[in-house]
């Protein structure tokens, strides 16, 4: 039997380069459980010194409500897995913006990260919209100098914009979001979608 990763599936990888806010889409054969299928919203990144990132679409079997004193809501909150790093830590992005949560730092259009914790805690338990608005994340992902350049030479990922809308970036879980990011690369790329993301149970 031929090897499924052959040219019906490889697709050269855009020369875009990657930049902050930007998305890393993992092809579709990277099996370690962090990145399968994974899309990565880039929050640092310098060229030949390393990168920061977040793992948008691999949900925990957590709530919000089961890592944090406080919240008083009723609402289901689920929080995420954003890479292997830091996994002690809770971190959230959100499109609130730095007037609704202080200190809260913009890295993409419409896209900030952090801010006052307590604002965001306050936020959620007055009942505002989550879905689209915020995400909870433990962990993240991080790539040491020239690593993100080698692997994106591997075509290991490839290089997505941020949605146009950007709650969108905080709508969708799993495989489904995968999907999504992988139709808005084009064309090209249309292969990647016919592939289960665990190939050996095709």
């Amino acid at each position: 039997m031929k090897d499924i990763t052959t040219n019906l599936f490889r697709v050269k990888s855009s020369s875009q380069p990657p930049a902050v806010g930007g998305l890393l889409v993992a092809e579709p054969f990277i099996h370690e459980s962090y990145f399968n299928h994974g899309v990565v919203s880039l929050i640092d990144y310098v060229p030949d010194e390393g990168a920061t990132g977040v793992v948008m679409n691999n949900r925990t079997e957590y709530q919000l409500n089961e890592l944090l004193e406080g919240i008083e809501t009723r609402i289901q909150i689920p929080v995420f897995c954003g890479g292997p790093l830091g996994q002690d830590r809770l971190y959230f992005l959100h499109t609130l913006g730095s007037e609704i949560i202080p200190n809260a730092r913009r890295y993409a259009p419409g896209i900030y990260i952090g801010g006052d914790f307590d604002a965001i805690i306050s936020y959620v338990n007055a009942g505002y919209p989550v879905d689209g608005a915020v995400r909870f994340f433990i962990g993240y992902s991080n790539w040491a100098e020239g690593q993100l350049e080698r692997e994106i030479g591997r075509e290991n990922w490839a290089i997505a914009p941020p949605p146009a809308c950007a709650s969108d970036l905080l709508r969708t879980v799993g495989d489904s979001y995968w999907h999504r990011t992988v139709r808005s690369l084009g064309p090209a790329y249309r292969a990647w979608t016919l592939l289960p993301r665990n190939v050996s149970a095709n």
